[in-house]
């Protein structure tokens, strides 16, 4: 299926390291084509998927940094699967910034959040709402048990 509309990822120099780490980090992925400047030159630009979303990327020096403006958030069914992937972005070399968030060692942010955490916070009760992000705010890595223990004291 082609996508109207793709994110467009400008690495440094990274982009088939970065291809090769998401796209074995992540189910429903792979890398669908590369284009080098010479035969066995590096790889300049690509389209990859990672868990089912199209991305090209590119090779575009030291001028492109990415920032947090520009995250990629992570689904994940339960706290298994949250840390599942916290520990393979930290293997990695990732380092945890705050609230879920972690910058992977290519310099892209992700959020891997756990779906309870969506659930809780879209309750009616806006006390627990708040209790829910006020725990969230004290956490590197989100934390479902502790998420729902300050849900249940609001």
């Amino acid at each position: 299926m082609k996508h109207k509309v793709t994110p467009f990822l400008m690495f440094n120099d990274q982009l088939e390291a970065a291809m090769e780490f998401y796209t074995t980090t992540f189910p429903d992925s792979e890398i669908r084509n590369v284009a080098r400047t010479a035969k066995d030159g590096p790889i300049t630009s690509a389209e990859f998927v990672v868990g089912g979303q199209v991305f090209m990327g590119y090779n575009g020096g030291s001028y492109f940094a990415f920032s947090e403006g520009f995250s990629l958030y992570v689904d994940c069914e339960n706290q298994a699967e949250v840390d599942e992937y916290w520990d393979k972005l930290v293997k990695a070399g990732a380092t945890p910034t705050a609230c879920g968030w972690i910058k992977d060692p290519f310099g892209l942010s992700w959020q891997i959040v756990p779906r309870r955490f969506r659930e809780l916070i879209a309750d009616k009760n806006p006390k627990k709402v708040q209790a829910v992000m006020e725990a969230m705010m004290t956490m590197m890595k989100l934390d479902v048990a502790e998420l729902e223990k300050a849900y249940d004291a609001a």
